[in-house]
């Protein structure tokens, strides 16, 4: 049987705003299911368990993440200014008050020490797609991409995880230092590479 969208959408909003801001392991499922106005039986229709609406929420949000970073890119018209769309991005995503809080996923594998596969399929998912989408900038494909390019998105992807990070530490941070640190670099990749 499957959820309509509606109740599918009630549902990922609640947990979205539980889990991101009040803890996953400190929220019940049936506070979401509360918070939803759905039965229990329409959420375990959609969602066999709590971690598959987890997995949910975290697609949606990377989903969401994605749009708002091509936008960010798209007005850009330069290498440089694509890498450090991602910058942009963050900037434009903290918008939103749940989203505010600090990264889902940071927080997501914080709160497992072994996660659930759904769950740490979810992880893994978004960090594969912030290092892909960091290299294929750097290096305009990430199939043509050198092996240094391929550091450098390492690098830059912690510089990104460090800059979500500092959010918890104090809400009142800005992308600016992350953005001048990942400027620095990729005037040294640039300077090290001058045909890339």
């Amino acid at each position: 049987m499957s959820i309509r969208t509606s109740s599918a959408t009630k549902l990922l909003d609640a947990a979205e705003e539980l889990f991101f801001t009040q803890g996953i392991h400190a929220t019940p499922v049936d506070a979401v299911i509360e918070r939803a106005g759905v039965s229990a039986a329409t959420m375990y229709r959609g969602y066999a368990s709590k971690e598959a609406l987890l997995a949910a929420t975290l697609a949606r949000r990377h989903t969401e993440w994605l749009a708002t970073w091509d936008a960010a890119i798209a007005r850009q018209d330069s290498r440089d200014g694509r890498v450090l769309a991602v910058f942009d991005a963050l900037d434009a995503f903290r918008e939103h008050p749940v989203r505010a809080q600090w990264c889902a996923f940071l927080g997501s594998a914080a709160e497992y020490a072994d996660a659930p596969a759904e769950v740490r399929e979810a992880i893994d998912t978004d960090t594969d797609t912030l290092r892909r989408r960091l290299t294929a900038s750097i290096a305009g494909d990430a199939m043509n991409a050198t092996t240094r390019d391929r550091e450098l998105a390492d690098e830059l992807l912690l510089v990104v995880s460090g800059d979500l990070a500092m959010r918890l530490r104090d809400p009142r941070h800005t992308t600016a230092s992350a953005r001048r640190i990942a400027a620095t670099l990729l005037r040294e990749h640039t300077a090290a590479n001058p045909d890339a």
